[in-house]
């Protein structure tokens, strides 16, 4: 029987940190799921267990013979070296887009179509098989990896937070995929921030708590002491503050009664393929929308028409903050009046940077800061720091967690008290008590000042409490339409 053993373990996360496992067994068959807090060391927890952190001290043994980790990290640098093969703005006539397709990616370690197809089936994804992989939505990519860490048939599979990205169909198709490999004997490790994500089939947790492996044991037993802990923290967000503005009298203040965003037969299409099918949508003062709908429906893409950021935008008839999209503005225009979180801004943000610079490029819509600062600027995103209790300021951003890094580019989104606030799955990544601390940021902001809410979310439970509107994507063949709905108090 194939086990995994770490005794007194000491292993190196980088120069500073270290991850400490005093005993942990794992046994072929056995499931288990790990939760911690953002930053507790749970990434590291999952290289650890796949042999890819340094063993400083203590034994590891491993008898599994193939193992199979997937993360955050491992999408965004695949994303990133996509983009990178060439950038496609540059092609000249005739020449080829070289981005690989999702099928050769899902195939890139272990060559058989059959299994291909079949994976990619019953992920929903086998119609994307011949598209560009960097061209896919961030839930679409997801399924592409996991399809892919699925191909070698592993005898250890890792998983470094498997559902964040996923709509409530794929995570329920995963979860139930998941359960089939327990039951035919597979060797399961989830790590995890929503408590709600555990599968009940789980036998096993572990608990982390500042890069150490606390406690082992029972899922039920465990989870009840953790969420015992949980909600008595909860108790002390209920008194949070945030930040003042920058400057109050410059905060853009529109007309009472003038729409922020009208979108008439709103259209995009990727190679005759339709994105956004004939939206109309209106934002009227006070509303607060949450889009909601599939992977790949178009959520982020209408979001990118917004933000100026999508090159089909200037087609549209869109007008934003009362004035009509190509009458002139710059994309700075644009997004001076918006804060923006998403995944795909969270893959671009690469420069080298310090934490409290990053939230410091907020006042200015910039990835890096190439402007003279303030010391009032400086003074607030310091306290934004604090809110999120990062007390190294100077330390590197991308030396955080990955969900250290998701709240630090929320705080980056708030810092200037935008008109609208554009949230595309922002808690991606973010254990119970973050998500309850971002929720309380927003709904502090929406109910002190002018700033309108645009929210994407799987988990409808993630929604502020400042909602009021709902827009939903709805698979229509080959398309989508779309219902909107005004939500009762």
């Amino acid at each position: 029987m194939a086990t995994l053993q770490i005794s007194q373990g000491t292993l190196r996360i980088s120069d500073t940190r270290v991850l400490t496992i005093a005993d942990l067994q794992i046994h072929q068959g056995e499931s288990w799921a790990f939760v911690g807090s953002n930053g507790s060391g749970k990434s590291a927890l999952a290289c650890a267990l796949a042999g890819e952190l340094p063993l400083l001290r203590g034994e590891r043994q491993c008898s599994f013979q193939r193992i199979a980790r997937l993360s955050f990290e491992q999408l965004q640098k695949l994303v990133n070296d996509e983009w990178q093969r060439n950038n496609t703005d540059l092609l000249s006539a005739g020449e080829d887009d070289t981005g690989r397709t999702a099928r050769e990616i899902i195939q890139e370690y272990a060559a058989d179509p059959v299994r291909c197809q079949h994976l990619a089936d019953r992920f929903g994804i086998a119609h994307l098989l011949d598209r560009r992989f960097k061209y896919l939505s961030t839930g679409e990519t997801r399924k592409t990896l996991l399809c892919q860490a699925l191909m070698a048939q592993p005898d250890l599979l890792v998983f470094d937070e498997p559902f964040d990205g996923l709509d409530v169909g794929s995570r329920q198709q995963l979860a139930a995929l998941l359960q089939e490999l327990h039951q035919q004997g597979y060797t399961l490790a989830l790590v995890l921030n929503r408590f709600d994500d555990i599968p009940d089939f789980i036998q096993h947790a572990g608990v982390l708590a500042e890069c150490t492996l606390v406690e082992t044991g029972s899922k039920t037993a465990l989870l009840d002491q953790a969420l015992i802990a949980q909600l008595a923290h909860s108790e002390k967000l209920a008194g949070t503050a945030i930040p003042a503005a920058d400057n109050p009298q410059q905060v853009y203040r529109q007309q009472p009664d003038e729409p922020r965003i009208i979108l008439r037969d709103g259209v995009v299409s990727y190679n005759d393929s339709p994105v956004l099918h004939h939206l109309n949508w209106t934002v009227n003062p006070g509303e607060h929308w949450q889009i909601v709908g599939p992977n790949g429906a178009g959520k982020s893409t209408l979001l990118s028409l917004v933000t100026g950021d999508h090159p089909q935008g200037y087609s549209n008839d869109l007008t934003l903050f009362g004035r009509r999209r190509g009458s002139g503005e710059t994309i700075w225009d644009i997004k001076k009046h918006i804060g923006y979180v998403s995944s795909s801004l969270h893959l671009d943000y690469r420069v080298s940077s310090s934490v409290l610079n990053v939230i410091i490029s907020g006042f200015f819509d910039s990835i890096g800061i190439y402007q003279a600062v303030s010391e009032r600027q400086q003074q607030l995103a310091r306290q934004w720091l604090a809110l999120l209790g990062i007390t190294d300021a100077n330390q590197p951003f991308q030396r955080l967690s990955w969900g250290q890094q998701r709240l630090v580019l929320i705080a980056r989104a708030l810092v200037k008290h935008p008109t609208l606030l554009i949230l595309d799955e922002p808690l991606q990544g973010l254990d119970p008590l973050n998500r309850q601390l971002v929720r309380r940021f927003v709904d502090i902001m929406i109910g002190e000042g002018d700033t309108q809410l645009l929210f994407v979310s799987h988990h409808a439970e993630d929604a502020p409490a400042c909602i009021t509107h709902r827009l939903t994507f709805v698979p229509d063949n080959q398309c989508y339409r779309y219902q909107q709905e005004t939500l009762i108090p």
